[in-house]
């Protein structure tokens, strides 16, 4: 099966590029460990060098990678550059960062002299999502290549362009060849490639579903693995918020990539208190967004990225009104060419809609009326994920208090949840394990060795 550049936008096929069978994907497999070995033996000078140069070239060629994102998966271009330009961000941070991160930790111990050294581990499969088809690689990629590793990228099928454009810019910028290395594979080869004894560890954003493959893969074959998965972040607005700042945020956040987004705000718990005019605010902000184009710098909402997702979405909505829930707006496709849906809210969404239970990957809210602060925070924890978390009030120290009581990887005070190269990022129950950026994302990936001396 081919993997398919379409534009979905105007649902017209870009170009389509034929799958590596077995015998080209071992090559690229055995040259990786290869390059990687030499990679390893590199000064942190050198590798700095090749992510600065990468940032630079993203930083120059920004709109030419932002048309690239926005024409193959849909986002709009005003947010594609936003994405190419964090992309040379985190470049930029683990060039400057990456040395002190992995230096030698004296320990005390009854040795003469004892420390933690810290060496790459090898070869890094990386499985990576289409919704952010830059930034999801370059998070990866940056920390696992300065700590000596080499990364083998299994692009989601949807961006090859992306795909392949990703390799270019490392090899253009000084990296070594088969240091980065795009396979061109199906799904089903994903699991040749964990088991190869060319591949060490295995990092995956995607669903819940693929994380629990390949978790199972990596752990039938003794790899470590990192799975950043799904997510129904709460976004909790109690009685005592800014409701100005609280809406703006929500807009930016459930909607911002058309909803599209794991850490999106997904469940919006509001108390009795404010509920109705936190709605009202709301939908006067929802409506106003522009669908169009997304090539337009004008529109705000773009098309979802293939049909499949909007139909998936659009029967979690008509199954979760005919279970109760209430349309206030939108909630129906787009009459047009491409794959549009309507900016949405859904009202009363209770334990008994699917909405409530699933992750809405699209540009819906849904609004879940809590009986109080305390039914709030039970209502945040009762779902399997914990990613990403928000809380709103104007009593900064009362809502950090609630907040240690909320399972999740993050939580933002009157703030929207984000990744921050500087802070780690990761999620705990279904939403995955390990942590991804700062120090302890480079930490991930690296064999820390303890070193004794009599």
């Amino acid at each position: 099966m081919p993997h398919t550049s379409l534009n979905p936008t105007t649902n017209q096929v870009i170009q389509a590029f034929t799958s590596w069978d077995a015998q080209r994907l071992e090559l690229a497999l055995e040259k990786t460990h290869g390059a990687q070995q030499a990679w390893a033996q590199t000064a942190f000078s050198k590798r700095a060098e090749v992510l600065r140069n990468a940032a630079l070239q993203l930083h120059a060629r920004r709109d030419h990678y932002a048309t690239l994102i926005t024409r193959e998966m849909g986002k709009p271009l005003r947010e594609a550059r936003a994405e190419v330009e964090k992309c040379a961000a985190v470049c930029d941070y683990y060039a400057q960062h990456a040395e002190d991160f992995l230096r030698a930790e004296p320990m005390a111990s009854d040795a003469g002299k004892s420390y933690v050294a810290y060496y790459p581990l090898g070869v890094v499969l990386a499985i990576m999502p289409w919704n952010f088809p830059f930034w999801q690689v370059f998070r990866a990629a940056a920390p696992a290549l300065m700590a000596g590793n080499a990364l083998l990228l299994k692009h989601a099928p949807n961006v090859p362009q992306c795909a392949l454009a990703l390799e270019t810019i490392f090899r253009e910028c000084g990296l070594p060849e088969g240091v980065f290395t795009t396979l061109m594979i199906e799904v089903e080869q994903a699991a040749e490639v964990i088991a190869s004894p060319h591949v060490h560890a295995v990092t995956l954003t995607g669903s819940e579903a693929a994380g629990r493959k390949v978790a199972a893969l990596a752990g039938q074959h003794l790899k470590k693995c990192v799975l950043e998965l799904g997510g129904s972040d709460p976004f909790i607005v109690l009685h005592d918020a800014d409701l100005e700042l609280a809406v703006n945020n929500a807009i930016a956040s459930r909607f911002n990539n058309c909803g599209q987004s794991c850490i999106a705000a997904k469940r919006f718990i509001v108390v009795p208190q404010i509920a109705d005019e936190f709605l009202h605010r709301l939908k006067i902000k929802v409506e106003a967004l522009k669908l169009g184009d997304p090539m337009e710098d004008a529109t705000q909402i773009g098309p979802m990225a293939r049909l499949d997702l909007r139909d998936s979405l659009h029967r979690q909505i008509s199954d979760s009104i005919a279970q109760g829930a209430v349309a206030v707006t939108g909630c129906k496709p787009v009459e047009r060419e491409g794959f549009f849906y309507q900016p949405s809210i859904l009202d009363r969404v209770t334990a008994k809609t699917r909405a409530w239970h699933e992750e809405l990957f699209g540009p819906v809210a849904i609004i879940i009326r809590a009986a109080s602060e305390a039914d709030a925070l039970r209502i945040a924890n009762e779902t399997r994920y914990g990613l990403g978390s928000s809380i709103w009030s104007k009593d900064a120290a009362r809502a950090e208090q609630l907040a240690a009581h909320i399972q999740a990887g993050c939580t933002f005070i009157n703030g929207m949840v984000k990744s921050d190269p500087r802070l780690p990022f990761g999620g705990v129950k279904a939403s995955g394990y390990g942590r991804e950026l700062s120090r302890l994302g480079i930490h991930e990936f690296v064999n820390a060795k303890t070193v004794w001396i009599r």
